[in-house]
């Protein structure tokens, strides 16, 4: 057994407005007979994306003691929602190039004489490789490496640092600090600068920076951290600064929310940058 994050959905909330779908970059929400489902747990990571585009305050995450994945028993928990929740979990499952776990949970409704029909759909008996589109975006291995222009070629002469406090780890900053008085606040993704090349010029200069990865620290602290820095300085702006990958965009949902629990009016901008070192807005 085994902790693991995962949302839980409070279906009387819950109004299937959809705006946490757009906000879920695994897939793992539908709106299915006027309510949002979570249709696989396979596919949820616990980052939380979801829950600050939620009006109603239906998602929260929970952790749980959880064994590794089991197809039969998330469809003990499917079927119990109905034939329409059946179809659209077997339908994430093929999306997902999930062949293995597809033929599993054919074989749970045939034993149990519950008929489902995806159309055009035909299972192979054979292990099915998985296909890229299956794995995390922000986690797809992609090489750089030829480029028109060497890098030497681009690059000018040597800057210096901008860099203006320390802790930077949004962990290990302190909640009240002389440099938060007045500051320009930048929260940037961890790998923001080492794929924007021009990140200190042009981001950094003249602000204050928090650093921190939304897809694998808690994303819960990192929300009420931000909340009390709001708090207890007189902060002018936030600039938020994360990679395009979708598991980095949670970066933008967390800051909002702590805005907002501040119960300040702070200026917020949201700076995207691209996976081969470009800003997109």
């Amino acid at each position: 057994m085994i902790k693991r994050k995962i949302i839980n959905i409070n279906e009387e909330r819950c109004n299937g407005c959809g705006l946490c779908i757009p906000n879920c970059p695994e897939g793992a929400i539908q709106i299915i007979d006027g309510k949002a489902r979570l249709i696989s747990d396979l596919f949820c990571d616990g980052l939380g994306a979801c829950i600050g585009q939620c009006p109603q305050g239906a998602i929260i995450v929970e952790e749980r003691q959880a064994e590794s994945y089991s197809e039969k028993k998330v469809m003990e928990n499917i079927v119990k929602q109905g034939k329409n929740v059946i179809k659209a979990h077997l339908e994430h499952l093929k999306d997902h190039s999930q062949s293995e776990y597809l033929k599993e949970a054919l074989d749970f409704l045939k034993q149990r004489k519950i008929g489902i029909h995806l159309e055009g759909e035909t299972i192979q008996k054979e292990h099915a490789h998985m296909s890229d589109s299956s794995s995390c975006p922000g986690s797809k291995v992609m090489d750089f490496r030829e480029k028109e222009a060497s890098i030497k070629d681009r690059l000018g002469p040597k800057g210096e640092s901008e860099l203006r406090n320390w802790p930077i780890q949004i962990k290990l900053a302190p909640s009240n600090a002389p440099y938060f008085e007045n500051a320009e606040l930048l929260i940037a993704a961890d790998c923001v600068p080492f794929a924007y090349a021009d990140f200190h010029s042009d981001l950094l200069k003249d602000k204050i920076l928090l650093v921190g990865c939304p897809k694998l620290d808690d994303a819960a602290f990192y929300e009420e951290k931000i909340t009390q820095i709001l708090k207890n300085n007189n902060i002018k702006s936030v600039i938020c600064v994360h990679m395009e990958v979708p598991c980095c965009f949670g970066l933008v949902n967390i800051i909002k929310s702590a805005i907002s629990a501040s119960g300040k009016q702070i200026s917020f901008k949201e700076v995207t940058i691209g996976i081969k070192g470009e800003k997109l807005k």
